[in-house]
């Protein structure tokens, strides 16, 4: 029997993202045991995935010394295949200990082409995938071991009962017609301005709205001020796994290059990407339109926590209207 162990310790994006090749080794490999190392704040986020047959945590409080000892324990489990989602110091560290040279098992390392990067974000010469599709890139370094078959069914995707319950209540007598909107991002780069979530809203007034966000996103405030019989802030409101499960639940997604955009991509939730300055968050699903100027600029960066180039700042989000997002809803929102 394959006994797979996959490394990827960080951060929500990432995870969400590589989270869409288990199916794959359960499809490819039926009967398989797959194990998965991951950071302990973020582990929540994994155990909604029944294909996941045990989950290790990690606490990076314990630094390189655990990361060593975590390793040594790991390397009596024999696993036949090794997939190192993460490629950092700590993922080589474990990978190298658990399997020296790739000795006793099958070894992948998904590469991170630094050199391609720096041509890209410094020249703008870019070889790698474009668009870079973030599900692809963690699915494609599989195709050396033949898989191929990512398909997942909705039903793999189980929340605990509490978060379940929690979801229920804030969604409670939500109106069909209900859009959930992503306004925050890590950095204020990836953000679309404020001004045009208010305009959207305005825009699309037999639309509801749910805001997901977290609890230093005070800005949002403004933005359900706008409609307030129309528009639930649930900034600061929610878990990181309720936000997760918020998703699960929406009919139509709206974000910049976030987590939940990786999220409503995984959950195969239809919506609206916003894409600026960044290169490696494109979705994959046939369901998530995206919205991508490709100015001469962009992408500019990996995580949109530069300072913009040019002189009309943030220009690629600024220059996707809140009139070219109404119409998409209106034309494409699921009957």
């Amino acid at each position: 029997m394959e006994k797979i162990l996959i490394i990827r310790l960080s951060s929500i994006g990432d995870i969400i993202q590589c989270m869409s090749v288990t199916a794959g080794f359960k499809n490819h490999y039926p009967g398989c045991e797959v194990h998965w190392i991951v950071r302990k704040d973020l582990a929540s986020l994994l155990k909604i995935d029944s294909r996941i047959d045990r989950l290790i945590e990690f606490d990076r409080e314990d630094g390189m010394g655990g990361i060593i000892k975590l390793a040594l324990a790991l390397k009596k489990e024999g696993y036949t295949r090794v997939y190192d989602a993460h490629s950092n110091i700590r993922s080589n560290i474990l990978k190298n200990i658990i399997c020296p040279f790739g000795m006793g098992s099958k070894l992948i390392t998904r590469r991170k082409h630094r050199l391609k990067r720096m041509l890209l974000f410094n020249f703008q010469i870019n070889l790698l995938p474009n668009p870079f599709r973030a599900f692809e890139s963690f699915r494609k370094p599989l195709e050396k071991w033949g898989i191929t078959n990512f398909h997942t069914s909705k039903d793999n995707w189980v929340f605990p009962t509490e978060t379940e319950g929690k979801c229920e209540q804030l969604l409670k007598n939500q109106p069909a017609k209900t859009i959930t909107l992503v306004p925050s991002a890590a950095w204020e780069l990836k953000r679309w301005p404020v001004s045009h979530w208010k305009k959207l809203i305005a825009l699309l007034p037999d639309f509801n709205f749910t805001i997901l966000a977290g609890p230093q996103d005070y800005f949002c405030q403004n933005i359900a001020d706008s409609a307030p019989g129309r528009v639930i802030n649930l900034a600061g409101k929610t878990s990181l796994l309720e936000s997760f499960c918020v998703t699960s639940r929406s009919k139509y997604v709206i974000s910049g290059d976030t987590g939940f955009l990786h999220a409503a991509d995984l959950f195969n939730v239809a919506g609206c990407a916003l894409m600026g300055p960044t290169a490696f968050g494109f979705p994959t699903g046939q369901k998530m339109k995206i919205f991508n100027l490709a100015l001469p600029c962009q992408p500019c960066s990996k995580h949109g926590n530069t300072k913009c180039k040019i002189k009309e700042i943030k220009k690629c989000l600024v220059d996707i209207t809140p009139e070219q997002i109404a119409a998409e809803v209106k034309s494409s929102f699921p009957k």
